[in-house]
């Protein structure tokens, strides 16, 4: 603590005081059209790091702002972004107009974005580019747990999914730059391939609220998209050197953008990352370093009629497994997880040995718009994805250079979308997309596939409404009807064929009988129908109320049928099953929002309940040992199950330069079929912040964060026997693999300052994560069974603006 106090002094003691500065800037921002007020539009000072969010009512203000002459830069979801130069001679007051229009977030303006004039009834949140770059060395799912209702769910240190309401995998669609992404989600050690330095604000749809990516969206949307072209002769940049102390790694990403007056532009960024093993606050979890490249390329031309974009994107990630989960026998997997240290430990290293990941992904898009006079927008766009997984093990013979996992996804996608937004109280979108995908799954690996080769197709059409019924109420409707078809080529060992009925109702896909094996071509198709309905309501000034239904269905994904094999990033011998059905979820919301007059307070409350028919869920069932070792096996069960659950979020501005936020999230899943709880739910938490910022002082801010998660009370009960040697005798012992870890608290603490003159040009920042070093296991970890989570971590971040 003594190096966090030193530190903290050193960076106030850097600053100056500027008397002067104590100038205001404040006003409204609204529609060109029709004068309405519009929220969440981001101001900032051009060039620093200083901006403000216009609030419910549109304002926006700035204080202590010094004479002379500023550039404000205002940025909206649906809007172009504009530049305003102002000459500050004194305190001024200035309404902003914004050409209002559907650009950025047309997927969930009509189903899921905040935005006036016709508020709808889905709720969402984002996390802007501030926040993520606290992350820059973190992951997807690390940033999104800044919000409530959002969780994790890990494998070990470095992979991590999101969690949104308890659902996870394929029920949440990601959006990444306007494409829905395909990367194999379905496997819980399967990290989303995106580059959080290459986004600039993501947006979390709570539920099946963007029909235009998919109806099949039951836990949610996440959308992460780069910032706008700028419409401006201007030539900016950006570079990030982050450290950190555990792991001994770092990130460094740059960023550089030329904009033209005529709306043309062009960018490129690239990140590079490494990180050695991570540490435990006792040892060291050898075998989980890190290494990222990634980079995109991009440009376009953004104009209110016409428009359209080129872009491309790489990213490679190499991730080490941890070596203490992995073993040759039984008996030293049950000691494993009987014992509170892992077996294997030892010091650190930067070499990432088997077991390991190498993900390599590609992505090209081509978009086009044009706004028809009277009508609306029409927007086509094209995108290819490639997608190539390799999961490595030690082998015998030399042969650990040769994957025992080797997946080639390549998908195909095209939409089409109109927006017919003439009319001022309704607007309407409808629109088709269609993707082709095939699997290649390598037989080179010289070991059975957990995935076989298959092709997928799917056609999708939806439709939807937004109506201003009146200034207080607001109604939004919307279907879509979605066909696919999964065709798989897979090789089935004859015992276990029979074993599990497949002879009796899968007899006609099989192909050719080869005695100890059968090649079969199973063929699934599955239509989906999906709905979303809700009202909005303005009770007052202050305080609004929606009321959302979502009908979400979703076929099973290739794993949850196909799966037999061992998955070698997560160390588990994985059993899917031919006759899982599709899911469909029934959810209900309640939005109540409350926002005092002077934007000091806010309260949100977000009660749902999630209806599930038939939820696929991954439960441990025993353990098994090949020639490859000794791993728990898995299998895919459907049944029935009911989501009840409540989100909280409050803030509070007060003495000018100080908030508080504090968010709250509880769930309780259950397994109706079988009146049991639902495995992996994650355990009531409460997060509160703490948060001191002072424009004077070089634009000095101080975040405190405590993050309390509770002992999940409520679990299936899927312990098991097992076989072990103990004393030269067999003996048969039962395995705990069920009951979550105790409760815990952690501590963390962010501070930036200016360290130029001019504000945001050069801003240091620090951190410590886990700064009392707590000793703690997480419910929603794979690995949880191993080895503790990561231990305090020092981070010193400097960013350069140009």
């Amino acid at each position: 603590m003594r190096i966090v106090i030193l530190l903290l002094f050193s960076m106030v003691s850097f600053t100056q005081i500027h008397g002067q500065c104590r100038l205001n800037l404040k006003g409204k921002v609204l529609d060109y059209h029709n004068k309405t007020v519009l929220a969440g539009a981001s101001i900032t000072i051009y060039g620093t790091t200083i901006s403000v969010i216009s609030d419910s009512g549109g304002n926006y203000e700035f204080t202590a702002l010094c004479p002379g002459k500023i550039e404000l830069e205002i940025a909206h979801p649906e809007c172009n972004t504009t530049f305003l130069p102002i000459n500050i001679e004194g305190n001024t007051e200035l309404d902003i107009t914004l050409e209002h229009h559907l650009e950025l977030l047309e997927g969930v303006t009509l189903f899921g974005a905040d935005k006036e004039p016709h508020a709808t009834s889905v709720t969402s949140a984002s996390v802007d580019k501030v926040v993520l770059e606290k992350y820059a060395s973190g992951s997807l799912g690390d940033a999104l747990k800044e919000l409530s209702g959002v969780s994790s769910l890990t494998t070990g240190s470095t992979i991590v999914k999101p969690v949104i309401q308890g659902l996870n995998g394929s029920r949440i669609v990601l959006i990444t730059n306007e494409v829905r992404l395909q990367d194999q989600e379905w496997g819980s050690e399967h990290a989303p391939n995106v580059d959080l330095n290459a986004t600039d604000r993501i947006t979390v749809v709570k539920g099946s609220g963007a029909l235009k990516y998919g109806g099949d969206a039951i836990g949610g949307v996440v959308i992460a998209l780069p910032k706008p072209y700028k419409q401006k002769d201007t030539l900016t940049g950006s570079t990030l050197a982050s450290a950190s102390s555990n792991g001994r790694g770092g990130v460094l990403t740059t960023h550089l953008e030329k904009g033209f007056a005529n709306g043309l532009g062009i960018r490129a960024q690239a990140t590079y990352k490494r990180f050695g093993d991570f540490r435990a606050p006792d040892y060291f979890l050898n075998n989980t370093g890190t290494e990222q490249i990634g980079f995109t390329l991009g440009g376009g031309i953004n104009k209110f009629t016409y428009g359209g974009e080129l872009f491309y994107s790489f990213l490679k990630n190499e991730l080490g497994i941890l070596r203490a989960a992995d073993f040759g026998n039984v008996t030293d997997l049950v000691a494993a997880i009987d014992s509170p240290i892992p077996p294997l430990t030892g010091p650190f290293s930067y070499t990432i040995a088997a077991p390991r990941q190498q993900v390599t992904h590609h992505l090209v898009k081509a978009k086009g718009f044009y706004r028809f006079p009277g009508l609306g927008k029409l927007t086509a766009q094209y995108a290819f994805q490639f997608n190539d997984r390799q999961e490595f093990d030690n082998r015998r013979g030399g042969r650990n250079s040769i994957p025992v996992v080797d997946l080639e996804l390549t998908s195909h996608q095209l939409d089409l979308d109109l927006i017919i937004d003439t009319k001022e109280k309704i607007t309407w979108n409808i629109g088709i997309n269609g993707y082709a995908q095939e699997n290649f799954a390598s037989p080179d690996t010289g070991v059975r596939r957990i995935i076989p080769d298959y092709k997928r197709l799917g056609l999708g059409a939806y439709a939807g409404m937004e109506y201003a019924i009146s200034d207080d109420w607001n109604f939004d409707v919307g279907t879509r009807l979605d066909f696919s078809q999964i065709d798989a080529q897979k090789f089935y060992r004859t015992s276990f064929w029979e074993a599990r009925s497949y002879n009796l109702d899968f007899g006609n896909t099989v192909v050719e009988d080869f005695g100890t094996q059968l090649l079969t071509n199973p063929v699934f198709d599955f239509v989906n129908f999906s709905l979303v309905a809700g009202l909005q309501h303005q009770l007052s000034k202050t305080m609004e109320v929606s009321f959302n239904y979502g009908l979400a269905s979703r076929p099973p994904n290739p794993a949850e049928l196909f799966s037999e094999g061992l998955n070698q990033s997560s160390l588990a011998f994985e059993l899917g099953d031919l006759r899982i059905d599709s899911e469909n979820s029934n959810k209900f919301s309640l939005n109540i929002a409350y926002r005092s007059k002077d934007d000091k307070f806010g309260l949100s409350v977000l009660p749902y309940i999630n209806l599930v028919s038939d939820f696929i869920a991954l439960e441990p069932t025993g353990i098994t040992t090949t020639t490859r070792g000794s791993f728990q096996v898995f299998e895919y069960v459907q049944n029935d199950a009911q989501f009840f659950g409540v989100d909280v979020d409050l803030d509070y501005h007060f003495l000018n330069s100080w908030d508080y936020t504090s968010s709250f999230s509880y769930l309780r899943g259950t397994d109706v079929t079988r009146d049991e709880p639902v495995i992996n739910i994650p355990p009531p938490n409460w997060t509160n912040t703490l948060a001191y910022s002072n424009p004077t002082l070089r634009n000095l801010k101080l975040a405190l964060k405590s993050e309390l998660h509770l002992e999940q009370t409520r679990f299936p009960d899927n312990n098991f026997t097992a076989l072990i040697v103990e004393n030269n005798t067999q003996t048969s012992v039962l395995v705990d693999v069920s009951t979550p870890p105790p409760a815990y608290h952690l501590l963390h603490l962010t501070s930036s300052i200016d360290l130029s003159k001019t504000p945001g040009n050069i801003v240091l920042g620090f951190g410590v994560d886990n700064i009392l070093n707590t000793q703690y296991r997480q419910y929603l970890n794979r690995f949880r069974l191993f080895a503790d989570e990561l231990g305090r971590n020092f981070s010193l971040n400097l960013k350069i603006n140009y």
